[in-house]
């Protein structure tokens, strides 16, 4: 679908995830279902188009100090957020804050990050919070985080998942984000506002892992939900309640 990703000018990665076919011959309705980073830089044009899109209700899985140092500046009347692990900035500033850093060992942190996602509490809570919702809404919902890349890229694949569609498609929705924030021309700039909350310089090959996808993250992640539960959709059931009535509300709403 060529207009997937939403080019806004303050908003990052804002992409429509439904269109795509699933398993049994049906089709994930467009314009229901949304995935962004945060909307700490919108502009009045970006808010104007949001506005526009019918979005119910928001999953904001944004820590704390996430939502206070950036701001939204746009919200639907409902946001769905946590303060589960209100510990302050996220574990990847203090290891980038390490004297020595190379970029398999920034591949690496983030491959550990992605075996323990789909467990920590606070992403628990809220992934079974979105997923209950989805069964109860006719209106259209958006999943946000700071860069709408790793904790919303694991709930949007295992969205797509439940919903009926095959796990390569849902991991080349997960891909397209490299495509959609260009990562290659935002690099010099995050590196320069990621050297400023470190207090050191940055080499922008320790930049890359953090900032893009791999298909090899969210990989990993399936595999401990696999580990751990058979496969990522038993994970969905044992772990966050999307049991087969759910499943079939949540496909009732976004199959057409």
């Amino acid at each position: 679908m060529e207009d997937r990703v939403k080019p806004l000018d303050g908003v990052r990665n804002f992409r429509d995830f439904g269109g795509y076919a699933t398993e049994d011959g049906r089709r994930v309705a467009t314009g229901r279902l949304f995935r962004a980073g945060h909307f700490g830089e919108a502009t009045d044009a970006d808010l104007a188009f949001i506005d526009g899109l019918g979005i119910e209700f928001q999953l904001e899985l944004r820590r704390p100090a996430e939502r206070e140092r950036q701001p939204n500046k746009w919200s639907p009347e409902e946001v769905i957020f946590s303060d589960i692990g209100a510990d302050g900035e996220g574990a990847h500033i203090a290891y980038l804050q390490q004297p020595e850093l190379t970029e398999d060992g920034a591949h690496g942190y983030m491959l550990d990050y992605y075996r323990d996602a789909p467990f920590v509490d606070r992403h628990v809570e809220l992934y079974q919070k979105w997923f209950d919702r989805l069964g109860r809404t006719d209106g259209a919902a958006l999943v946000n985080c700071a860069a709408g890349k790793d904790r919303t890229g694991i709930c949007c694949a295992l969205t797509l998942m439940v919903l009926g569609v095959d796990d390569e498609t849902a991991a080349d929705d997960y891909i397209l984000t490299n495509s959609a924030v260009d990562l290659e021309a935002r690099l010099p700039e995050a590196k320069r506002t990621m050297e400023a909350y470190v207090g050191k310089p940055l080499d922008v090959s320790v930049m890359k892992p953090f900032m893009g996808v791999h298909a090899e993250y969210l990989q990993t992640a399936f595999a401990m939900m696999s580990e751990r539960h058979g496969d990522p959709l038993t994970y969905a059931r044992d772990v966050l309640g999307v049991d087969d009535a759910l499943t079939e509300q949540i496909r009732d709403r976004f199959l057409i």
